[in-house]
Protein backbone atom coordinates (compact mmCIF):
# COMPACT_ATOMS: atom_id res chain seq x y z
CA UNK A 1 0.00 0.00 0.00
CA UNK A 2 1.21 2.98 -0.84
CA UNK A 3 1.41 6.03 2.09
CA UNK A 4 0.23 9.84 1.16
CA UNK A 5 3.55 10.44 2.09
CA UNK A 6 5.36 8.49 -0.20
CA UNK A 7 2.85 9.34 -3.49
CA UNK A 8 3.71 13.22 -2.76
CA UNK A 9 7.71 11.76 -2.99
CA UNK A 10 7.22 10.19 -6.29
CA UNK A 11 4.99 13.44 -7.80
CA UNK A 12 7.90 15.51 -6.12
CA UNK A 13 10.67 13.59 -8.15
CA UNK A 14 8.52 13.34 -11.37
CA UNK A 15 7.95 17.34 -11.22
CA UNK A 16 11.88 17.66 -11.50
CA UNK A 17 12.47 15.45 -14.32
CA UNK A 18 9.33 15.67 -16.51
CA UNK A 19 7.90 19.21 -15.83
CA UNK A 20 10.33 20.84 -19.22
CA UNK A 21 9.13 18.12 -21.00
CA UNK A 22 5.65 17.40 -20.58
CA UNK A 23 3.50 19.75 -22.63
CA UNK A 24 0.49 21.83 -21.54
CA UNK A 25 -2.40 19.41 -20.68
CA UNK A 26 -4.05 21.47 -17.71
CA UNK A 27 -6.11 25.32 -18.17
CA UNK A 28 -3.83 26.71 -15.51
CA UNK A 29 -2.11 29.77 -15.88
CA UNK A 30 0.88 27.97 -13.37
CA UNK A 31 1.79 24.96 -12.16
CA UNK A 32 2.77 26.82 -9.19
CA UNK A 33 0.44 29.22 -8.67
CA UNK A 34 -2.86 26.65 -9.62
CA UNK A 35 -3.90 25.84 -5.88
CA UNK A 36 -3.89 29.32 -4.76
CA UNK A 37 -5.95 30.53 -7.46
CA UNK A 38 -8.49 28.04 -7.67
CA UNK A 39 -8.91 28.54 -3.85
CA UNK A 40 -9.94 32.51 -4.50
CA UNK A 41 -12.13 31.42 -7.57
CA UNK A 42 -13.88 28.91 -5.14
CA UNK A 43 -14.23 32.13 -1.97
CA UNK A 44 -14.96 35.08 -4.65
CA UNK A 45 -18.10 32.64 -6.07
CA UNK A 46 -19.12 32.45 -2.66
CA UNK A 47 -20.18 35.24 -0.25
CA UNK A 48 -20.01 32.45 2.49
CA UNK A 49 -16.45 31.98 2.65
CA UNK A 50 -13.26 34.11 3.52
CA UNK A 51 -9.35 33.24 2.63
CA UNK A 52 -7.32 33.23 5.85
CA UNK A 53 -4.58 35.64 4.81
CA UNK A 54 -1.00 33.74 4.33
CA UNK A 55 -2.30 30.48 4.71
CA UNK A 56 -4.47 27.99 2.15
CA UNK A 57 -7.30 28.13 4.68
CA UNK A 58 -11.21 28.60 3.30
CA UNK A 59 -13.46 29.37 6.35
CA UNK A 60 -17.40 30.65 6.98
CA UNK A 61 -17.47 33.79 6.37
CA UNK A 62 -20.06 34.09 9.12
CA UNK A 63 -17.25 32.90 11.53
CA UNK A 64 -18.92 34.89 14.91
CA UNK A 65 -22.40 32.26 14.43
CA UNK A 66 -19.46 29.59 15.55
CA UNK A 67 -19.53 31.14 19.19
CA UNK A 68 -20.18 28.30 21.75
CA UNK A 69 -20.62 25.61 19.39
CA UNK A 70 -18.14 23.14 18.32
CA UNK A 71 -16.23 24.05 15.04
CA UNK A 72 -15.49 21.59 12.20
CA UNK A 73 -11.97 21.51 9.98
CA UNK A 74 -11.06 19.26 7.90
CA UNK A 75 -8.65 19.47 4.57
CA UNK A 76 -5.76 17.63 2.92
CA UNK A 77 -4.32 17.94 -0.74
CA UNK A 78 -6.12 19.73 -3.82
CA UNK A 79 -7.09 18.29 -6.86
CA UNK A 80 -10.20 16.39 -4.67
CA UNK A 81 -12.38 19.43 -5.45
CA UNK A 82 -15.12 20.27 -4.22
CA UNK A 83 -13.69 18.61 -1.55
CA UNK A 84 -12.67 19.71 1.04
CA UNK A 85 -13.32 24.00 0.55
CA UNK A 86 -16.93 23.02 -1.03
CA UNK A 87 -18.07 21.93 2.12
CA UNK A 88 -17.43 24.70 4.27
CA UNK A 89 -20.32 26.28 5.15
CA UNK A 90 -23.58 26.60 7.91
CA UNK A 91 -23.97 22.81 8.80
CA UNK A 92 -20.93 21.30 7.15
CA UNK A 93 -17.41 22.44 7.38
CA UNK A 94 -16.12 25.67 9.86
CA UNK A 95 -12.68 25.79 7.92
CA UNK A 96 -10.82 23.69 5.36
CA UNK A 97 -7.23 23.82 5.05
CA UNK A 98 -5.37 22.77 1.15
CA UNK A 99 -2.14 21.45 0.45
CA UNK A 100 -0.34 21.68 -3.17
CA UNK A 101 -2.34 19.12 -5.63
CA UNK A 102 -2.17 15.52 -3.51
CA UNK A 103 0.06 16.81 -1.05
CA UNK A 104 -1.04 17.47 3.40
CA UNK A 105 -1.49 21.05 3.97
CA UNK A 106 1.77 22.42 5.95
CA UNK A 107 0.49 22.58 10.25
CA UNK A 108 1.27 26.03 10.14
CA UNK A 109 -1.70 26.73 8.34
CA UNK A 110 -3.50 24.08 9.83
CA UNK A 111 -2.94 25.81 13.33
CA UNK A 112 -3.34 29.02 11.87
CA UNK A 113 -7.01 27.57 10.82
CA UNK A 114 -7.44 26.16 14.47
CA UNK A 115 -6.66 29.73 16.19
CA UNK A 116 -8.98 31.19 13.75
CA UNK A 117 -11.73 28.90 14.61
CA UNK A 118 -11.13 29.48 18.40
CA UNK A 119 -11.00 33.53 17.72
CA UNK A 120 -14.31 33.47 16.79
CA UNK A 121 -15.47 31.94 20.32
CA UNK A 122 -16.20 28.30 19.00
CA UNK A 123 -16.08 25.87 22.34
CA UNK A 124 -13.48 23.21 20.49
CA UNK A 125 -12.78 22.16 17.35
CA UNK A 126 -12.94 18.63 15.77
CA UNK A 127 -10.24 17.81 13.00
CA UNK A 128 -11.78 15.34 10.05
CA UNK A 129 -8.96 13.60 8.69
CA UNK A 130 -8.11 11.15 6.41
CA UNK A 131 -6.43 8.27 6.45
CA UNK A 132 -3.08 8.79 4.86
CA UNK A 133 0.26 9.14 6.70
CA UNK A 134 0.42 13.26 5.80
CA UNK A 135 -2.55 14.18 6.48
CA UNK A 136 -2.35 12.37 10.24
CA UNK A 137 0.58 13.93 10.86
CA UNK A 138 0.49 17.31 9.80
CA UNK A 139 -3.06 17.71 11.11
CA UNK A 140 -1.97 15.61 14.42
CA UNK A 141 1.17 17.87 14.68
CA UNK A 142 -1.40 21.33 14.50
CA UNK A 143 -3.51 19.66 17.38
CA UNK A 144 -0.99 19.53 19.93
CA UNK A 145 0.42 22.83 19.51
CA UNK A 146 -3.50 24.24 19.22
CA UNK A 147 -3.60 22.29 22.79
CA UNK A 148 -0.22 24.27 24.23
CA UNK A 149 -3.01 27.47 23.13
CA UNK A 150 -5.27 26.08 25.36
CA UNK A 151 -7.72 25.00 22.57
CA UNK A 152 -10.15 22.26 22.96
CA UNK A 153 -9.10 19.86 19.82
CA UNK A 154 -9.78 16.40 19.29
CA UNK A 155 -9.66 14.37 15.69
CA UNK A 156 -12.02 11.75 14.01
CA UNK A 157 -9.85 9.63 11.45
CA UNK A 158 -12.00 8.57 8.38
CA UNK A 159 -10.58 5.13 6.66
CA UNK A 160 -13.61 4.07 4.52
CA UNK A 161 -11.62 2.42 1.91
CA UNK A 162 -12.87 -1.26 0.81
CA UNK A 163 -9.55 -2.26 -1.58
CA UNK A 164 -7.31 -4.37 0.57
CA UNK A 165 -8.53 -7.56 1.93
CA UNK A 166 -5.78 -7.54 4.06
CA UNK A 167 -4.49 -3.55 4.73
CA UNK A 168 -1.50 -3.44 5.98
CA UNK A 169 -0.45 -1.42 9.22
CA UNK A 170 -0.98 2.17 7.83
CA UNK A 171 -4.61 0.96 7.71
CA UNK A 172 -7.52 1.75 5.26
CA UNK A 173 -7.16 4.82 3.11
CA UNK A 174 -9.78 7.52 3.85
CA UNK A 175 -11.99 8.34 0.57
CA UNK A 176 -15.04 9.54 -0.16
CA UNK A 177 -17.10 8.18 3.14
CA UNK A 178 -15.29 11.77 4.42
CA UNK A 179 -17.99 13.77 2.82
CA UNK A 180 -21.20 11.63 4.83
CA UNK A 181 -18.72 12.82 7.97
CA UNK A 182 -18.61 16.33 6.95
CA UNK A 183 -22.64 16.22 7.00
CA UNK A 184 -23.30 14.44 9.57
CA UNK A 185 -20.95 15.82 12.35
CA UNK A 186 -21.62 19.66 10.45
CA UNK A 187 -25.22 18.92 11.52
CA UNK A 188 -24.82 17.71 15.09
CA UNK A 189 -22.47 20.79 15.61
CA UNK A 190 -25.10 23.44 14.30
CA UNK A 191 -27.74 21.93 16.76
CA UNK A 192 -24.87 22.83 19.40
CA UNK A 193 -23.78 18.95 20.23
CA UNK A 194 -20.98 19.07 22.44
CA UNK A 195 -17.04 17.31 20.92
CA UNK A 196 -17.62 14.22 22.90
CA UNK A 197 -21.13 13.97 21.44
CA UNK A 198 -20.03 14.37 18.02
CA UNK A 199 -17.38 12.14 18.24
CA UNK A 200 -18.85 9.28 19.41
CA UNK A 201 -21.56 9.62 16.90
CA UNK A 202 -19.54 10.00 13.95
CA UNK A 203 -17.45 7.18 15.05
CA UNK A 204 -20.03 4.49 15.94
CA UNK A 205 -21.08 5.51 11.56
CA UNK A 206 -17.92 4.97 10.43
CA UNK A 207 -18.45 1.70 11.21
CA UNK A 208 -20.74 1.28 8.68
CA UNK A 209 -19.08 3.18 5.81
CA UNK A 210 -17.06 2.08 2.86
CA UNK A 211 -15.55 3.16 -0.18
CA UNK A 212 -14.64 1.51 -3.01
CA UNK A 213 -13.19 3.12 -7.08
CA UNK A 214 -12.44 1.56 -10.38
CA UNK A 215 -11.40 4.25 -13.27
CA UNK A 216 -10.67 4.02 -17.20
CA UNK A 217 -7.63 6.23 -17.13
CA UNK A 218 -5.12 7.81 -14.57
CA UNK A 219 -4.77 11.44 -13.88
CA UNK A 220 -1.80 13.35 -13.34
CA UNK A 221 -0.76 16.11 -11.50
CA UNK A 222 -0.20 19.73 -13.08
CA UNK A 223 3.25 20.00 -14.95
CA UNK A 224 3.42 16.04 -14.57
CA UNK A 225 3.06 12.83 -16.81
CA UNK A 226 -0.23 10.45 -16.23
CA UNK A 227 0.64 9.05 -12.44
CA UNK A 228 0.16 5.33 -14.07
CA UNK A 229 -0.11 3.58 -17.55
CA UNK A 230 -3.56 1.93 -18.26
CA UNK A 231 -3.61 0.97 -21.89
CA UNK A 232 -7.48 1.25 -23.64
CA UNK A 233 -10.16 -1.03 -22.59
CA UNK A 234 -8.43 -1.68 -18.98
CA UNK A 235 -9.50 -0.43 -15.99
CA UNK A 236 -8.31 -0.09 -12.34
CA UNK A 237 -10.19 -1.99 -9.36
CA UNK A 238 -9.17 -0.28 -5.88
CA UNK A 239 -7.39 2.99 -6.89
CA UNK A 240 -7.06 5.51 -4.39
CA UNK A 241 -7.84 9.18 -4.80
CA UNK A 242 -4.05 10.19 -5.15
CA UNK A 243 -3.18 9.00 -8.74
CA UNK A 244 -1.96 5.70 -6.59
CA UNK A 245 -2.95 2.51 -9.14
CA UNK A 246 -5.65 0.06 -8.04
CA UNK A 247 -5.08 -3.22 -6.93
CA UNK A 248 -6.51 -5.42 -9.73
CA UNK A 249 -6.22 -4.53 -13.59
CA UNK A 250 -9.67 -6.42 -15.91
CA UNK A 251 -10.95 -5.43 -19.31
CA UNK A 252 -13.57 -2.23 -19.24
CA UNK A 253 -17.13 -4.66 -18.91
CA UNK A 254 -20.68 -3.06 -19.18
CA UNK A 255 -21.79 -0.67 -16.12
CA UNK A 256 -23.91 -3.31 -14.71
CA UNK A 257 -21.31 -5.60 -14.64
CA UNK A 258 -19.16 -2.64 -13.04
CA UNK A 259 -21.04 -2.28 -10.34
CA UNK A 260 -21.81 -5.98 -9.10
CA UNK A 261 -17.91 -6.24 -9.21
CA UNK A 262 -17.32 -3.50 -7.15
CA UNK A 263 -20.10 -4.29 -4.77
CA UNK A 264 -19.10 -8.33 -4.81
CA UNK A 265 -15.62 -7.22 -3.58
CA UNK A 266 -16.99 -4.37 -0.67
CA UNK A 267 -18.94 -6.76 0.87
CA UNK A 268 -16.86 -10.19 0.60
CA UNK A 269 -17.15 -11.69 3.76
CA UNK A 270 -13.37 -13.19 3.71
CA UNK A 271 -11.69 -9.08 3.12
CA UNK A 272 -10.79 -7.43 6.68
CA UNK A 273 -12.16 -4.00 4.92
CA UNK A 274 -15.72 -5.48 3.99
CA UNK A 275 -18.61 -3.47 4.44
CA UNK A 276 -20.92 -5.42 6.47
CA UNK A 277 -23.91 -5.28 4.73
CA UNK A 278 -26.89 -7.92 5.26
CA UNK A 279 -30.61 -8.09 3.17
CA UNK A 280 -32.82 -5.60 5.24
CA UNK A 281 -30.02 -2.86 5.67
CA UNK A 282 -31.18 0.54 4.73
CA UNK A 283 -28.09 2.86 2.89
CA UNK A 284 -27.25 6.08 1.65
CA UNK A 285 -24.96 6.02 -1.38
CA UNK A 286 -22.76 8.23 -3.11
CA UNK A 287 -21.77 7.57 -6.90
CA UNK A 288 -19.04 9.81 -7.11
CA UNK A 289 -17.54 11.29 -9.91
CA UNK A 290 -13.39 10.58 -10.07
CA UNK A 291 -13.47 13.76 -12.62
CA UNK A 292 -13.76 13.02 -16.04
CA UNK A 293 -16.87 10.70 -16.79
CA UNK A 294 -19.47 12.68 -18.34
CA UNK A 295 -22.88 12.79 -16.28
CA UNK A 296 -24.18 10.96 -18.41
CA UNK A 297 -22.20 7.87 -17.69
CA UNK A 298 -22.71 8.77 -13.94
CA UNK A 299 -26.18 8.38 -14.35
CA UNK A 300 -25.96 5.42 -15.84
CA UNK A 301 -23.79 3.78 -13.07
CA UNK A 302 -26.46 5.50 -10.24
CA UNK A 303 -29.32 3.45 -11.72
CA UNK A 304 -27.16 0.24 -11.89
CA UNK A 305 -26.09 0.53 -8.14
CA UNK A 306 -29.34 1.45 -7.06
CA UNK A 307 -30.76 -1.46 -8.85
CA UNK A 308 -27.76 -3.86 -7.54
CA UNK A 309 -28.33 -2.60 -3.76
CA UNK A 310 -32.33 -3.49 -4.22
CA UNK A 311 -31.77 -6.86 -6.18
CA UNK A 312 -29.86 -7.61 -2.36
CA UNK A 313 -32.67 -6.64 -0.33
CA UNK A 314 -30.84 -3.34 0.44
CA UNK A 315 -33.02 -0.64 0.47
CA UNK A 316 -31.64 2.66 -0.47
CA UNK A 317 -33.04 5.62 1.76
CA UNK A 318 -30.74 8.09 -0.45
CA UNK A 319 -28.57 8.85 -3.02
CA UNK A 320 -26.01 11.39 -4.15
CA UNK A 321 -24.68 11.26 -7.63
CA UNK A 322 -22.09 13.76 -9.02
CA UNK A 323 -18.76 15.15 -8.04
CA UNK A 324 -17.97 15.12 -4.73
CA UNK A 325 -14.31 14.06 -3.84
CA UNK A 326 -12.08 13.87 -7.30
CA UNK A 327 -8.86 13.15 -8.33
CA UNK A 328 -8.21 15.89 -10.66
CA UNK A 329 -8.98 14.45 -14.46
CA UNK A 330 -9.40 10.70 -13.77
CA UNK A 331 -12.22 8.99 -15.50
CA UNK A 332 -13.40 6.75 -12.99
CA UNK A 333 -16.21 6.36 -9.98
CA UNK A 334 -16.21 5.57 -6.65
CA UNK A 335 -19.33 4.10 -4.90
CA UNK A 336 -19.34 5.06 -1.00
CA UNK A 337 -22.30 3.48 1.37
CA UNK A 338 -23.43 4.84 4.49
CA UNK A 339 -25.93 2.17 6.79
CA UNK A 340 -28.33 4.49 7.69
CA UNK A 341 -31.05 4.37 10.79
CA UNK A 342 -33.45 7.64 11.24
CA UNK A 343 -31.14 9.63 13.27
CA UNK A 344 -28.64 9.13 10.65
CA UNK A 345 -31.01 10.12 7.95
CA UNK A 346 -32.59 13.16 10.24
CA UNK A 347 -28.97 14.45 9.96
CA UNK A 348 -27.69 13.65 6.64
CA UNK A 349 -31.06 15.72 5.75
CA UNK A 350 -30.19 18.76 7.75
CA UNK A 351 -30.13 21.77 6.34
CA UNK A 352 -26.35 23.58 5.26
CA UNK A 353 -25.16 26.19 3.23
CA UNK A 354 -22.26 24.39 1.78
CA UNK A 355 -21.99 25.24 -1.62
CA UNK A 356 -20.69 21.78 -2.91
CA UNK A 357 -23.46 19.91 -1.06
CA UNK A 358 -26.42 19.07 -3.84
CA UNK A 359 -30.08 20.10 -3.38
CA UNK A 360 -30.80 16.36 -2.24
CA UNK A 361 -34.89 15.19 -1.98
CA UNK A 362 -35.53 14.00 1.27
CA UNK A 363 -38.20 10.97 -0.39
CA UNK A 364 -36.57 7.77 0.42
CA UNK A 365 -34.97 6.02 -2.88
CA UNK A 366 -36.48 2.49 -2.69
CA UNK A 367 -39.99 2.06 -2.20
CA UNK A 368 -40.94 4.89 -4.50
CA UNK A 369 -43.39 4.69 -7.65
CA UNK A 370 -40.63 6.66 -9.91
CA UNK A 371 -43.04 6.58 -12.82
CA UNK A 372 -46.04 8.51 -13.73
CA UNK A 373 -48.36 7.85 -16.87
CA UNK A 374 -48.83 10.15 -19.44
CA UNK A 375 -52.48 11.42 -19.96
CA UNK A 376 -54.76 9.70 -22.19
CA UNK A 377 -54.30 10.30 -25.96
CA UNK A 378 -56.52 10.32 -29.14
CA UNK A 379 -55.95 7.44 -31.56
CA UNK A 380 -52.74 8.84 -34.01
CA UNK A 381 -54.58 10.39 -37.25
CA UNK A 382 -52.41 7.70 -39.34
CA UNK A 383 -53.90 4.00 -36.94
CA UNK A 384 -57.25 5.90 -37.43
CA UNK A 385 -60.44 4.34 -40.55
CA UNK A 386 -61.74 7.49 -41.84
CA UNK A 387 -63.95 6.96 -45.20
CA UNK A 388 -63.02 6.93 -48.23
CA UNK A 389 -64.42 9.93 -50.72
CA UNK A 390 -64.56 11.08 -54.57
CA UNK A 391 -60.21 12.43 -54.16
CA UNK A 392 -59.40 9.11 -52.43
CA UNK A 393 -58.11 7.03 -55.00
CA UNK A 394 -56.54 10.26 -56.71
CA UNK A 395 -54.30 10.46 -53.31
CA UNK A 396 -53.68 6.86 -53.44
CA UNK A 397 -51.87 6.98 -56.64
CA UNK A 398 -50.48 10.17 -55.83
CA UNK A 399 -49.04 8.94 -52.91
CA UNK A 400 -47.68 5.26 -54.86
CA UNK A 401 -45.66 7.50 -57.25
CA UNK A 402 -43.76 9.45 -54.31
CA UNK A 403 -42.86 6.86 -52.89
CA UNK A 404 -41.97 4.44 -56.11
CA UNK A 405 -40.18 7.83 -56.61
CA UNK A 406 -37.78 8.19 -53.73
CA UNK A 407 -36.89 4.98 -53.29
CA UNK A 408 -35.73 4.78 -56.62
CA UNK A 409 -33.73 8.17 -55.96
CA UNK A 410 -32.56 6.95 -52.35
CA UNK A 411 -28.90 6.36 -53.23
CA UNK A 412 -28.69 9.28 -55.47
CA UNK A 413 -30.02 11.28 -52.69
CA UNK A 414 -27.28 9.71 -50.51
CA UNK A 415 -24.71 10.53 -52.72
CA UNK A 416 -25.52 14.11 -52.77
CA UNK A 417 -25.59 14.15 -49.10
CA UNK A 418 -22.37 12.92 -48.70
CA UNK A 419 -20.87 16.06 -50.41
CA UNK A 420 -22.12 18.31 -47.05
CA UNK A 421 -23.68 15.68 -44.38
CA UNK A 422 -23.75 12.55 -43.02
CA UNK A 423 -24.97 10.92 -46.52
CA UNK A 424 -28.58 9.71 -45.12
CA UNK A 425 -30.89 11.85 -47.18
CA UNK A 426 -31.77 9.21 -49.25
CA UNK A 427 -31.75 6.69 -46.73
CA UNK A 428 -34.32 8.96 -44.36
CA UNK A 429 -36.77 9.86 -47.43
CA UNK A 430 -36.97 5.93 -48.33
CA UNK A 431 -37.76 5.30 -44.84
CA UNK A 432 -40.19 7.68 -45.26
CA UNK A 433 -41.96 6.00 -48.05
CA UNK A 434 -41.91 2.82 -47.04
CA UNK A 435 -43.80 3.78 -44.29
CA UNK A 436 -46.32 5.27 -46.11
CA UNK A 437 -46.57 2.04 -48.64
CA UNK A 438 -47.19 -0.31 -45.54
CA UNK A 439 -50.02 2.76 -44.21
CA UNK A 440 -51.66 2.48 -47.32
CA UNK A 441 -51.22 -1.56 -47.39
CA UNK A 442 -53.66 -1.71 -44.56
CA UNK A 443 -55.63 1.83 -44.12
CA UNK A 444 -57.99 3.22 -47.07
CA UNK A 445 -57.36 6.72 -48.03
CA UNK A 446 -59.58 9.54 -46.01
CA UNK A 447 -61.83 10.92 -48.44
CA UNK A 448 -60.97 14.22 -46.74
CA UNK A 449 -57.78 15.52 -47.33
CA UNK A 450 -57.12 17.44 -44.05
CA UNK A 451 -57.29 13.86 -42.62
CA UNK A 452 -54.98 12.37 -44.89
CA UNK A 453 -52.60 15.39 -44.46
CA UNK A 454 -52.53 14.38 -40.85
CA UNK A 455 -52.19 10.66 -41.14
CA UNK A 456 -49.23 11.39 -43.07
CA UNK A 457 -47.66 13.74 -40.89
CA UNK A 458 -47.52 11.06 -37.83
CA UNK A 459 -46.34 8.78 -40.06
CA UNK A 460 -43.17 10.96 -41.20
CA UNK A 461 -42.71 12.01 -37.67
CA UNK A 462 -42.54 8.83 -36.10
CA UNK A 463 -40.78 6.80 -39.01
CA UNK A 464 -38.21 9.58 -40.80
CA UNK A 465 -36.85 10.77 -38.09
CA UNK A 466 -34.06 13.21 -38.19
CA UNK A 467 -34.69 17.29 -39.23
CA UNK A 468 -36.14 16.01 -42.45
CA UNK A 469 -39.07 13.93 -40.49
CA UNK A 470 -39.56 17.11 -38.24
CA UNK A 471 -39.72 19.96 -41.59
CA UNK A 472 -41.91 17.22 -43.50
CA UNK A 473 -44.25 16.89 -40.30
CA UNK A 474 -44.43 20.32 -39.83
CA UNK A 475 -45.77 21.16 -43.65
CA UNK A 476 -48.37 18.35 -43.16
CA UNK A 477 -49.36 19.09 -40.20
CA UNK A 478 -49.83 23.05 -41.00
CA UNK A 479 -51.64 21.70 -44.35
CA UNK A 480 -53.74 19.63 -42.80
CA UNK A 481 -54.72 22.48 -39.96
CA UNK A 482 -56.14 24.26 -43.13
CA UNK A 483 -58.41 21.58 -44.89
CA UNK A 484 -60.19 20.24 -42.01
CA UNK A 485 -63.46 21.68 -43.07
CA UNK A 486 -63.83 19.42 -45.92
CA UNK A 487 -62.59 21.87 -48.63
CA UNK A 488 -60.35 19.68 -51.38
CA UNK A 489 -60.76 22.46 -54.50
CA UNK A 490 -57.53 23.32 -55.85
CA UNK A 491 -57.52 26.93 -54.15
CA UNK A 492 -58.00 25.13 -50.88
CA UNK A 493 -55.17 22.49 -51.89
CA UNK A 494 -52.90 25.38 -52.89
CA UNK A 495 -53.69 27.02 -49.80
CA UNK A 496 -52.65 24.70 -47.66
CA UNK A 497 -49.28 23.94 -49.20
CA UNK A 498 -48.64 27.60 -48.58
CA UNK A 499 -49.31 27.94 -44.84
CA UNK A 500 -47.22 24.54 -44.98
CA UNK A 501 -44.09 26.35 -46.38
CA UNK A 502 -44.75 29.04 -44.21
CA UNK A 503 -44.28 27.00 -41.20
CA UNK A 504 -41.60 24.88 -42.23
CA UNK A 505 -39.68 28.56 -42.42
CA UNK A 506 -40.89 30.03 -39.26
CA UNK A 507 -39.50 26.67 -36.95
CA UNK A 508 -37.07 25.85 -39.22
CA UNK A 509 -35.34 29.52 -39.87
CA UNK A 510 -34.37 28.77 -43.37
CA UNK A 511 -35.70 30.92 -46.05
CA UNK A 512 -34.91 30.76 -50.15
CA UNK A 513 -31.76 31.46 -51.20
CA UNK A 514 -29.85 29.38 -48.15
CA UNK A 515 -29.64 26.12 -50.03
CA UNK A 516 -32.10 24.27 -48.63
CA UNK A 517 -35.40 22.29 -49.80
CA UNK A 518 -37.30 25.41 -49.20
CA UNK A 519 -35.76 26.45 -52.52
CA UNK A 520 -37.62 24.03 -54.26
CA UNK A 521 -40.19 24.12 -52.70
CA UNK A 522 -41.24 27.98 -52.17
CA UNK A 523 -41.17 28.50 -56.09
CA UNK A 524 -42.98 25.41 -56.56
CA UNK A 525 -45.75 27.01 -54.15
CA UNK A 526 -46.01 29.98 -55.64
CA UNK A 527 -46.43 28.98 -58.78
CA UNK A 528 -49.56 26.91 -57.32
CA UNK A 529 -51.55 30.00 -55.50
CA UNK A 530 -52.61 30.70 -58.84
CA UNK A 531 -54.76 27.93 -58.82
CA UNK A 532 -56.93 30.55 -56.66
CA UNK A 533 -57.21 32.35 -60.13
CA UNK A 534 -57.06 29.37 -62.88
CA UNK A 535 -60.20 28.01 -64.69
CA UNK A 536 -60.49 24.10 -64.04
CA UNK A 537 -58.86 23.47 -67.64
CA UNK A 538 -55.99 25.70 -66.42
CA UNK A 539 -54.98 23.55 -63.11
CA UNK A 540 -52.75 21.14 -64.98
CA UNK A 541 -50.81 23.99 -66.61
CA UNK A 542 -50.18 25.27 -63.37
CA UNK A 543 -49.33 22.36 -61.59
CA UNK A 544 -47.42 21.26 -64.87
CA UNK A 545 -45.33 25.00 -64.27
CA UNK A 546 -45.06 24.41 -60.28
CA UNK A 547 -43.23 21.02 -61.04
CA UNK A 548 -40.50 23.02 -63.42
CA UNK A 549 -40.13 25.43 -61.02
CA UNK A 550 -39.35 23.05 -58.28
CA UNK A 551 -37.05 21.27 -60.65
CA UNK A 552 -35.35 24.66 -61.61
CA UNK A 553 -35.38 25.38 -57.81
CA UNK A 554 -33.59 22.52 -56.94
CA UNK A 555 -30.86 22.70 -59.89
CA UNK A 556 -30.46 26.42 -58.52
CA UNK A 557 -29.15 25.44 -55.22
CA UNK A 558 -25.95 23.71 -56.88
CA UNK A 559 -24.60 27.78 -57.43
CA UNK A 560 -25.78 28.65 -53.87
CA UNK A 561 -24.09 29.44 -50.49
CA UNK A 562 -25.55 27.27 -47.77
CA UNK A 563 -26.77 29.18 -44.86
CA UNK A 564 -28.94 26.82 -42.85
CA UNK A 565 -28.90 23.22 -42.49
CA UNK A 566 -25.59 20.87 -41.92
CA UNK A 567 -24.31 22.38 -45.51
CA UNK A 568 -23.50 25.58 -43.38
CA UNK A 569 -21.03 24.16 -41.58
CA UNK A 570 -18.95 22.87 -44.43
CA UNK A 571 -16.53 24.93 -46.90
CA UNK A 572 -18.51 26.66 -50.20
CA UNK A 573 -16.01 25.28 -52.70
CA UNK A 574 -16.71 21.26 -51.28
CA UNK A 575 -20.65 21.93 -51.92
CA UNK A 576 -20.65 22.12 -55.88
CA UNK A 577 -23.75 19.86 -56.38
CA UNK A 578 -27.64 20.31 -55.52
CA UNK A 579 -28.49 19.90 -52.23
CA UNK A 580 -30.48 16.61 -51.45
CA UNK A 581 -33.50 18.35 -49.66
CA UNK A 582 -34.19 20.47 -52.90
CA UNK A 583 -33.92 17.35 -55.07
CA UNK A 584 -36.05 15.67 -53.21
CA UNK A 585 -39.04 17.67 -53.02
CA UNK A 586 -38.61 17.97 -56.98
CA UNK A 587 -38.94 14.36 -57.26
CA UNK A 588 -41.90 14.35 -55.05
CA UNK A 589 -43.73 17.32 -57.37
CA UNK A 590 -42.93 15.71 -60.24
CA UNK A 591 -44.57 11.53 -58.85
CA UNK A 592 -47.68 13.80 -58.25
CA UNK A 593 -47.87 15.38 -61.52
CA UNK A 594 -47.60 12.38 -63.29
CA UNK A 595 -50.16 10.58 -60.81
CA UNK A 596 -52.70 13.08 -61.95
CA UNK A 597 -51.75 13.23 -65.80
CA UNK A 598 -52.72 9.31 -65.30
Amino acid sequence: MTSHGSVNLQTESRNIQDVQMEPQRKLINSVDGCVDEALRGLVRASGGLALLRGHRAVLRSDAHNLRGKVALLSGGGSGHEPAHGGYVGPGMLSAAVAGGVFASPPPASVLAAILALHAAGASAVLLIVKNYTGDRLNFGLAAEQARNHGVVVDMVIVADDCAFDQPGKAGRRGLCGTVFVHKLAGALAEEGCSLDRIVSKVTEVLKGVGTLGVSLSPCSVPGSRPSFDLPPGDMELGLGIHGEPGIKRSKVASADEVVKTMMDHMTNPASQSRLPLTSGDSVVVCVNNLGALSGLEVAVVTRATINCLESRGVAVARAMSGSFMTSLEMAGVSLTLMKADPEILRLFDAKTGAPAWPNLSTASVSGRDYMTDPPPTRTSPQDGEHPEGGQSGAMRKALENVCSSLLEKQEELNSLDRDAGDGDCGNTHAQAAAAIQEWLRRHAVPGCPGRMLAALAGLVQEKMGGSSGALYSLFLTAAAGHMTDGRSDAAAWAAAMHAGTQAMSRYGGAEPGDRTMLDALCPAVDELMNLRAAPPAGHMAVLQAAVQRAASGAEATRSLRARAGRASYVAAERVTRPDPGAVAVAAIFRAVLEALQD
